[in-house]
């Protein structure tokens, strides 16, 4: 007898990360199930008309948030967002541009450009 080969699966929640996606807001049937590498690849391949929709325009998870929001996600929590938000939401409090939203975005770039000085340090070296 041959070993069949069996197929990796992962939770739904697990899919819906590596897709950014709110699990919360994906169809009930994706969110019962498992995913198997071959749906999640066709998932990102191909994506149905639901996963373009949310990509779209959300509801997004805080990975996605901070993200499009130019902060860290510990960043998210201190401007008091917990709650996944829609595009338009992220639209309107980029517009807004709330003044822990600009602080967050400044300490961002203090960190970008600490570790852009770390890695030069290091290939200086190297």
């Amino acid at each position: 007898m041959t070993p069949r080969k069996t197929s990796q699966t992962m939770k739904p929640a697990t899919a819906a990360k590596k897709l950014g996606v709110y699990l919360p807001a994906t169809p009930a049937e994706f969110q019962e199930g498992v995913v198997s590498r071959d749906e999640l690849n066709a998932l990102q391949t191909d994506p149905p008309e639901w996963l373009r929709e949310l990509r779209r325009n959300g509801p997004h998870p805080r990975p996605i948030l901070a993200l499009k929001l130019g902060i860290s996600i510990g960043g998210l929590a201190r401007g008091g967002i917990t709650e996944a938000l829609t595009t338009a939401e992220v639209e309107a409090l980029k517009t807004e541009n709330p003044e822990w939203l600009q602080q967050e975005r400044a300490t961002q770039a203090e960190v970008r450009r600490e570790a852009a000085r770390l890695k030069e340090e290091a290939d200086k070296r190297a």
